[in-house]
């Protein structure tokens, strides 16, 4: 009688109820760390500090973030993504609002990396939800939904956070964006749960999920062995995506920290006209990983294996992330902007990297093994600011840095060509499978 009730259920799509709360929360999440850009002029006047204190409350966060990347996703198997990422939500929200109480140097540099530290399980915990709530045919565009939040938020709050500064000061900017996370933190605890435990799922959704290749019915992993460590830092699947991620986070943070100084110095645009045309380069980031994912999945549904489906959008996006070094041949200003545009709307295409991390990690090892992935990459937030401003100083000009760019987006194209071969599930050698009987819900 169970079974065929089971037959005619009608699935549910709690799934989707997670993913807009990935959505939001990634938004926030990038809003909350970047929105102390706007405030540099006011807080070096107001705290009395200098250019270089003000450097190192910037790079402050970048440092505790990849310092806690690991150590995030050991947490996330252990103890479960709704624990660990809803009260990482929490701190974060809670120093992004006492940010706005700051009155030193070293009170506003403690903040900064409490910040960092409790951001740093998110994107490892993302992964680790849409791989355990979503099948593989609909987990390309899951993952960029997520991953696209980052520059939706961006794009659409950081005008608004502008005017909450120059209506009200910095003050109200960072307590208002603190308060709306502390409100976030508590619906992600209210709704956010592992589909195994989600009240609002049905055994039909369940069934959906694990057939298709989702992790519904994986539990974490106690403890992480020297043995795990080692295969994920020398197998070549994982070396070959961890050198590629560092690439695509290359473009990421060259548009977060120089772009808008190129803008002004180079192209002589004003700071109102460059956060204007810096706002353009987010929406192509956004619309390029939504792009992204639909041909991903599109091409699995069609019967293409796992890898082309992943690979393919991920090397042309890479390949074609490289017509930024064409700025360099261009004088007119339109020119630049769809040059840029369309290299960010690339690296969109190619940000469905994030999604190898759900397909290939060891079942019970995803949170750590997604920490050591982000680690990769945000190594580029701490090199790629210091070594951009190495080739100005040398140099006087962007050319080089364009080139550099460049020539980086296309040897991560050949790692996805020639170093992360087939797309499939990795076990640590020697260790037994993961458990993967069928979970059932509901009685």
């Amino acid at each position: 009688m169970g079974a065929a009730v089971r037959e005619i259920q009608k699935r549910t799509n709690v799934r989707y109820l997670i993913l807009t709360i990935l959505f939001i929360v990634t938004a926030v999440n990038y809003i909350d760390r970047s929105i102390i850009s706007l405030a540099v002029p006011t807080l070096k006047r107001e705290l009395v500090i200098d250019s270089v204190m003000m450097g190192v409350i910037l790079s402050a966060f970048s440092w505790a973030y990849v310092v806690m990347q690991i150590p995030g996703g050991w947490l996330l198997d252990r103890f479960g993504t709704r624990k660990v990422y809803g009260v990482g939500l929490l701190v974060w929200s809670l120093s992004t609002f006492l940010q706005g109480f700051a009155t030193s140097f070293l009170v506003l540099l403690i903040l900064r990396i409490l910040l960092g530290l409790a951001e740093a399980p998110s994107f490892p915990g993302n992964s680790r939800l849409t791989t355990m709530w979503f099948p593989q045919q609909e987990r390309g565009r899951a993952v960029m939904i997520y991953n696209s939040a980052q520059y939706f938020g961006l794009a659409l709050f950081t005008p608004v956070m502008a005017w909450i500064l120059t209506k009200f000061g910095w003050h109200a900017m960072f307590n208002v964006a603190g308060i709306a996370g502390v409100i976030l933190a508590i619906l992600w605890f209210i709704f956010v749960r592992d589909p195994k435990d989600h009240p609002r799922v049905n055994q039909a959704e369940i069934d959906h999920i694990v057939e298709g290749g989702g992790l519904a019915n994986v539990r974490g992993q106690e403890k992480v062995t020297w043995r795990q460590v080692r295969f994920l830092l020398t197998n070549r699947q994982m070396v070959g995506i961890y050198i590629a991620q560092f690439a695509l986070n290359t473009i990421v943070y060259f548009f977060l920290t120089w772009f808008p100084t190129y803008l002004v110095q180079t192209r002589h645009m004003s700071i109102l006209k460059a956060g204007f045309m810096t706002s353009i380069t987010y929406i192509a980031a956004f619309v390029g990983g939504i792009v992204g994912g639909y041909i991903s999945d599109l091409l699995l549904k069609s019967g293409k294996s796992l890898g082309v489906a992943r690979k393919t959008p991920i090397i042309i996006g890479f390949l074609l992330a490289s017509v930024i070094v064409l700025a360099n041949f261009v004088n007119s200003t339109t020119a630049v902007v769809i040059i840029m545009a369309f290299s960010v709307f690339a690296k969109g295409l190619a940000g469905l990297t994030w999604s190898l991390v759900g397909d290939m990690a060891p079942k019970k090892l995803i949170g750590f093994c997604g920490g050591l992935f982000n680690t990769a990459g945000n190594l580029a937030g701490i090199v790629i600011p210091i070594l951009v401003g190495y080739l100005l100083n040398v140099t006087h000009s962007f050319n080089g840095v364009f080139i550099f760019i460049g020539a980086v987006v296309i040897i991560a194209a050949l790692c996805y060509l020639f170093v992360v071969r087939p797309v499939e599930r990795l076990e640590v050698p020697g260790e037994p499978a993961a458990d993967t009987h069928p979970v059932h819900v509901g009685g």
